[in-house]
């Protein structure tokens, strides 16, 4: 006969609850009945998902794993075979433990079967504990059914008030700061939002800010011991990673595992949220600015009340300043890469223009180019090109590009936002030009810092400058070091002693080199009007390859 009683279950997934052999053994009615543990005292700890009671040794099809399993062994209790047999199946489910009830009809204490039992129970790790006097299996199943079912309870208010918290953070689209402070506060623990480059974006709850401090030592190893250990999800889509939401100082449990998760979807979909809006925020205004640039008959008016319903408010007497950004192209540049930094990058600087109070509109030009019209404040004169580039420093200041791989054009300033868009042109040229310049010493250019070389960019396609350009140079177009030699000393404005240091030549070698030149041009080098020639024809050369 088999006879097995399901009393409850924890809801725990992984075998673990918060019920242990251990706290069982602490009930006033085991203790009642003299418990002796008879194997697995190391193991008393386990926890319990499940309590049994069962009469037969064939129990293993009936277990899942964590059960405790309570049985009196009437029917197996003398036959070392069919103990050993039980304490088998119980170890191959993975049981948490059981305890055995040995005593006769007359409640007195079974020594024959206690002898089986220890025997059998000699050298497991399986928790097995003997009692030697009656007690009521119902008492124990009680109090695990009052522990089980509440604990239950508690997590399934617990995972209600997670899942309330996090849905409204989301719907209300709270953003990184105020998420992790409420995780924070949920878990009780530091919490440090990361990116990808181990860069903090946000931190909450107590002495997160000691963390943050060494962030970078404790992610890369040499701090805090046990580090690596740390409780840790990613954020953002699984094909585009972009942080971390990190518990330090924490080991992984499930507790912290259920919130952090949901609030790294949160950030994910708050993250995500914000980029849909910008985006279409982005390709509403590209759309006002190129009606204005097309020329559709839109009137400063009703651009104006245009660009105020796409959030741009300047104030009433600001100036409006034409600025142009052009990335750097590879020479083997993926088309989608560009149009994923031209898209990070436009989407920084309107953020950094958001966090200095400069209403801004932005739109893409063409793959890699992108313009934006900034206000400044009405305070500016119309001639004031020093408040303009305080205005731009700090926006271009922010970005922090150590080493930009982009060129930056600015336009003239106007009170007029037709005037302004139409900026956006002569901008937009400055930015390629300077984008050919092999020092950028500036974070930005004006027509007036590129000066030929901005000439020479308007009149790059015209076929009349293409034929000068090779009829001064056509002599050398064959021999690429004496084009380079010729570039060298036009550049140090035919001084033969700086070029004499730069190249390491001798006066011979130097002078001979300067003749070639001459003689297969058919001009002096000392002439002012053939090097400001031959200057011209070698700047149009490297511009248009």
């Amino acid at each position: 006969m088999l006879l097995i009683y399901t009393v409850s279950m924890s809801g725990a997934d992984d075998g673990t609850g918060g019920l242990s052999v251990a706290e069982i053994l602490e009930v006033e009615e085991i203790r009642t009945g003299e418990p002796e543990i008879l194997a697995g005292a190391a193991e008393l700890e386990r926890g319990i998902r499940w309590v049994h009671i069962a009469d037969s040794e064939q129990v293993e099809r009936f277990l899942e794993g964590g059960e405790l399993v309570l049985t009196t062994a009437q029917t197996f209790r003398n036959s070392p075979a069919a103990v050993a047999e039980f304490l088998d199946q119980l170890e191959r489910v993975g049981a948490a433990g059981t305890v055995v009830e040995l005593v006769d009809a007359d409640s007195a204490p079974d020594p024959a079967a206690v002898e089986v039992l220890r025997e059998a129970a000699a050298g497991r790790e399986l928790p097995v504990i003997m009692l030697p006097q009656r007690i009521k299996f119902v008492r124990i199943t009680e109090f695990a059914h009052r522990r089980l079912l509440g604990q239950q309870l508690s997590r399934l208010e617990r995972a209600q008030e997670i899942h309330e918290t996090y849905t409204r953070l989301s719907l209300e689209r709270a953003g990184a700061q105020t998420i992790v402070e409420r995780t924070a506060d949920l878990l009780g623990a530091p919490v440090v939002l990361e990116d990808v480059a181990h860069r903090v974006l946000a931190h909450a709850g107590s002495g997160s800010a000691d963390f943050v401090q060494n962030w970078t030592d404790l992610v890369a190893g040499r701090g805090e011991a046990g580090a690596q250990h740390w409780h840790q999800t990613p954020v953002g889509l699984r094909a585009r990673r972009w942080g971390r939401l990190v518990v330090p100082g924490a080991a992984d449990t499930g507790a912290i595992a259920q919130i952090i998760e949901r609030a790294g979807e949160a950030l994910t979909l708050t993250r995500m949220a914000d980029r849909d809006e910008q985006d279409l925020l982005l390709q509403a205004q590209s759309g006002l600015l190129r009606e204005i640039s097309d020329g559709t008959g839109l009137d400063e008016r009703s651009a104006r009340a245009r660009a105020l319903s796409l959030g741009f408010a300047p104030e009433a007497e600001a100036r409006l300043l034409p600025v142009v950004i052009r990335l750097d192209r590879d020479a083997d540049g993926d088309p989608t890469l560009i149009q994923l930094r031209e898209r990070g990058l436009t989407q920084e600087l309107v953020a950094t223009a958001t966090r200095l109070r400069l209403p801004c509109l932005a739109t893409s030009l063409q793959s890699g180019t992108f313009g934006l019209i900034l206000a400044l404040g009405s305070g500016d004169s119309d001639t004031g090109q020093d408040a303009e580039d305080r205005v731009l420093d700090r926006l271009f200041g922010e970005l922090g590009d150590e080493e930009p791989r982009w060129a930056a054009g600015v336009g003239r300033s106007s009170s007029s936002l037709l005037t302004a868009v139409s900026g956006l042109e002569a901008a937009s040229q400055v930015a390629e030009v300077a984008s050919t310049l092999d020092v950028r010493e500036h974070s930005y250019y004006r027509s007036a810092d590129v000066r030929l070389r901005g000439l020479l960019s308007l009149l790059g396609h015209d076929p009349r400058l293409r034929a000068f350009a090779d009829g001064e140079l056509s002599p050398l177009h064959e021999d690429a070091e004496l084009l380079d030699f010729l570039e060298l000393y036009l550049s140090h404005g035919g001084n033969k002693s700086a070029v004499a240091r730069a190249r390491f030549l001798s006066r011979p070698a130097l002078y001979a080199r300067i003749a070639k030149i001459q003689d297969r041009l058919g001009v002096s080098l000392d002439d002012a009007e053939s090097r400001t020639a031959l200057h011209v024809a070698l700047l149009w050369r490297r511009m248009n390859g």
